[in-house]
């Protein structure tokens, strides 16, 4: 009987695990999925759940991220740059707004020196030339009435004409003093008299002109005004003639800008009150209205071997501005109202297209896209692209666009 008795409760036992076995099962599976599915959906995977089946899960937060996203890629254009990094490259922005601006021609031309300012010395003798001084090269300063060189005339065959000159007047001022002694008794005549005081008297003016000159070194040459030395044409101990150049000295005070025009603009001429130049040894803005500069005249016909018509200006050089060399021109035209301008500086070009910069915010900027027209050199036209109270980047235009196309510092800008 009490074997009866376990056996029957063994097999209870293991009927009651059999049937418990498949709920703890489908407890620990649910158990997983639950976890899984709360990591999941942690980790931001998608929710997914059966047809039909609802779900009570919050989804504010994913709803949220989403809108966010969006709300970046509405500024996706935009590039920061902050106030830091601006004050660091030395960025600079303007407020665009209409104003004046001049009709412009461009063109090119040359730096002269202006009449008066500038002088050629010239040799009044024949004779080898001598320096005064070393160091009388072209660029060297000089005083008015400094002697620059000299020229002798000893040893030459045709003989000193300094010598012949005081040799002359000698012989010229005895005969004179012989005939005021002869004139008074009526042993000449009055026509003798006053051919030997002639004699005399352009004899003096030959010897005076050698007299004041002349040294133990030869027949000095000086230079009537102070400036220095623009160009040097002769050498030392070269042999020279009278009337030959030797030196040019310029005073370099007031300069004359010769702009070459085509003759297709010959009916604009008139209309041009100003000028702006660019030189090729410096990439400074030289503009007449600040170097007391003025028109001085235009060309009316061409000369036949070149189709240009020249204008020509006078100014100061109040700067470091070399005569003689070539320069790029803004011939400047009658004023227009109501054109939108910017800085040179504040354009970047790509593939013959060009843009500048507009601040959005404090630290954020937008590339646009502009079509230019006319430029003065400092200023450019532009035609569309930008409207008034616009800010531009004027300066450091290169440090934003560099930043737009690095990918380090950019990135869309968040609200």
């Amino acid at each position: 009987m009490k074997k009866y008795i376990i056996f029957f409760a063994c097999l209870l036992a293991i009927m009651w695990g059999c049937s418990s076995s498949p709920k703890t099962t489908e407890d620990h599976s649910g158990h997983n999925h639950s976890e899984e599915g709360h990591h999941s959906h942690a980790e931001g995977e998608a929710h997914s759940h059966a047809e039909g089946e609802e779900c009570d899960h919050d989804h504010n937060e994913s709803e949220g991220e989403h809108t966010h996203g969006s709300d970046k890629e509405a500024h996706g254009d935009e590039i920061l740059f902050t106030p830091e990094q601006a004050k660091l490259v030395g960025l600079k922005t303007v407020t665009v707004s209409p104003g004046k601006f001049h009709k412009v021609i461009k063109t090119s031309g040359q730096i002269l020196s202006a009449q008066g300012d500038e002088v050629t010395i010239s040799a009044t003798i024949n004779g080898i030339v001598s320096f005064s001084r070393p160091s009388l090269n072209e660029g060297a300063s000089v005083r008015a009435g400094e002697s620059l060189l000299a020229i002798s005339s000893k040893n030459i065959l045709d003989g000193d004409p300094a010598l012949k000159a005081k040799s002359s007047y000698d012989i010229a001022l005895r005969e004179y003093q012989r005939a005021q002694s002869l004139i008074g008794d009526k042993l000449i005549s009055e026509k003798e008299y006053n051919e030997t005081k002639l004699n005399y008297e352009n004899a003096k003016v030959s010897y005076d002109a050698f007299r004041q000159t002349t040294s133990g070194r030869g027949v000095s040459i000086s230079t009537p005004i102070a400036g220095f030395i623009k160009t040097q044409l002769v050498s030392e101990g070269q042999y020279v003639e009278v009337g030959q150049a030797l030196m040019t000295v310029t005073k370099n005070r007031r300069l004359q800008l010769r702009a070459d025009v085509s003759e297709r603009f010959y009916k604009d001429l008139g209309g041009i009150v100003s000028a702006n130049f660019v030189t090729s040894y410096d990439d400074a803005i030289h503009r007449l209205s600040d170097l007391n500069g003025r028109v001085v005249s235009y060309g009316r016909a061409t000369n036949g071997q070149e189709y240009y018509l020249p204008i020509n200006f006078e100014f100061d050089n109040v700067g470091q501005i070399i005569s003689g060399s070539y320069v790029e021109i803004y011939l400047l035209g009658q004023a227009r109202e109501n054109v939108i301008t910017v800085p040179v500086s504040a354009l970047t070009e790509e593939q013959g297209i060009y843009f500048v910069y507009l601040q959005e915010h404090d630290d954020a900027y937008k590339k646009q896209e502009v079509t230019l027209g006319a430029s003065d050199g400092s200023m450019v036209e532009i035609l569309s692209g930008l409207k008034d109270k616009d800010k531009v980047v004027s300066v450091g235009a290169s440090h934003v666009k560099l930043a737009s196309a690095s990918g380090s510092i950019p990135h869309a800008h968040e609200h």
